[in-house]
């Protein structure tokens, strides 16, 4: 056997373990949310990549218990913070108050930290909480770390945030800005269950409160979990079909057809390239497979630029949405 071929199968039994992981944490995961296929496969996306994910739906759609399942099953810190309009920045990063410490002689400034110094942190509704108190958890999400009173604290790895938003009520709220949502790889959509699924969860859920997965894996086994799903090889023709359909949704770019003229005042950033091309390797993954097809590109192109394309005033007049613009472009760019 020529060392070519080893490598080959050394991959192939890495993958294989990985698919097995990952399936019983989503067996797991459906133990304790019933139906949410789709939603529950796009968050382990996310967090198999490291990144951050937005989820919208209306109350009752189990999005709390979701994120706390999730945490429960990678065993992981879990930190929630309900943002409302009277939260302050300190709230979430922590704040700095007089105290004493080991190997000081009298009282001295001490840091208490907040609700952010966790793995994965459950920011609830975002958009009741001022701009300025967004930021501050945003900076966290670029930066990987808070600074308060001129010195820097490091946040844990695995950190990463899952942000809801309700739908239903917009007074008293603050959306976030476009830059913003950038910095989340996914924004989610989470609809109403089936007949079937919801009396599954009435059963489910009043017969006592569920109880959550055991934990399938610690910091380090999923450290070299994330990293596997970094490291899988993109073949060409996948990376130049996710930049050629960012490209297509920016009005100005030569490969943007008529409709996009019309209906988009900005496409999607180098950053959605770059996301569409990470979720597709861990989908790949996830299904078993060692690299990435125009498939994997294609599957998950709404919930990543659905929040990067900015629509005109035309499309609100034609009632047009950003999805009906990814749905136009998943039409019209070929392989």
């Amino acid at each position: 056997m020529s060392n070519d071929t080893a490598a080959v199968d050394l991959s192939r039994e890495r993958v294989d373990s990985f698919a097995q992981q990952v399936g019983s944490i989503r067996n797991s995961l459906h133990e304790v949310v019933v139906g949410q296929d789709e939603t529950i496969d796009q968050l382990l996306i996310c967090a198999l990549t490291g990144s951050h994910a937005l989820l919208v739906g209306v109350p009752g759609l189990a999005k709390t218990l979701m994120v706390k399942a999730l945490s429960s099953a990678f065993h992981w810190k879990f930190g929630r913070i309900q943002f409302t309009p009277d939260l302050m920045p300190s709230d979430i990063t922590g704040y700095e108050l007089l105290g004493s410490s080991n190997g000081s002689d009298g009282p001295t400034m001490v840091f208490r930290r907040g609700p952010v110094f966790a793995n994965l942190v459950l920011a609830d509704e975002i958009n009741r909480a001022a701009p300025k108190t967004q930021s501050a958890l945003l900076e966290a999400m670029a930066e990987g770390h808070v600074t308060v009173g001129g010195e820097t604290y490091h946040l844990d790895e695995p950190f990463l945030v899952v942000a809801t938003q309700n739908p239903i009520e917009q007074e008293g709220t603050y959306p976030l800005p476009e830059a913003q949502l950038d910095r989340f790889m996914m924004e989610i959509h989470i609809g109403y269950p089936t007949p079937e699924q919801e009396e599954a969860i009435v059963m489910l859920t009043t017969a006592g409160a569920p109880e959550m997965p055991s934990a399938a894996f610690d910091r380090e086994m999923f450290i070299q979990l994330r990293d596997l799903a970094m490291s899988v090889p993109v073949p060409k023709n996948v990376a130049s079909y996710a930049v050629r359909f960012c490209g297509a949704s920016r009005p100005g770019e030569p490969l943007a057809s008529q409709f996009i003229k019309d209906y988009v005042a900005f496409g999607a950033g180098p950053r959605g390239s770059q996301n569409l091309v990470l979720a597709a390797k861990a989908r790949a993954l996830l299904l078993g497979r060692t690299a990435p097809t125009v498939e994997d590109i294609q599957n998950v192109a709404p919930p990543i630029l659905r929040h990067r394309i900015v629509t005109n005033h035309r499309a609100v007049g034609d009632g047009l949405t950003s999805d009906d613009i990814v749905d136009r472009l998943l039409k019209d760019i070929s392989d």
